[in-house]
């Protein structure tokens, strides 16, 4: 499964931490609305096509949180190199 985007509501903590991913496996989409950071609570939605993922992205991120779409990290963790 690659993942494609994800989305960051900027708070911090197990209470107030939500997350939203959008992957895809081969011609399914998959959405992941979670909350409370790495071992919070997900939701997990499945679509025929990315269309209707990102439909389901869209209104994940609706409303007040101050949303930011954070880069995926590449295959393998990021390089210790130079940035």
């Amino acid at each position: 499964m690659e993942q494609r985007k994800h989305w960051w509501n900027g708070k911090w903590g197990r209470l107030a931490r939500r997350d939203v991913f959008l992957r895809v496996d081969g011609d399914r989409w998959h959405v992941e609305q979670r909350a409370g950071g790495a071992e919070g609570i997900s939701r997990f939605y499945e679509h025929d096509s990315a269309d209707a993922a990102e439909e389901t992205v869209r209104a994940l991120l609706e409303g007040t949180d101050n949303w930011r779409e954070l880069s995926p990290r590449p295959p393998g963790g990021w390089d210790r190199g130079g940035v």
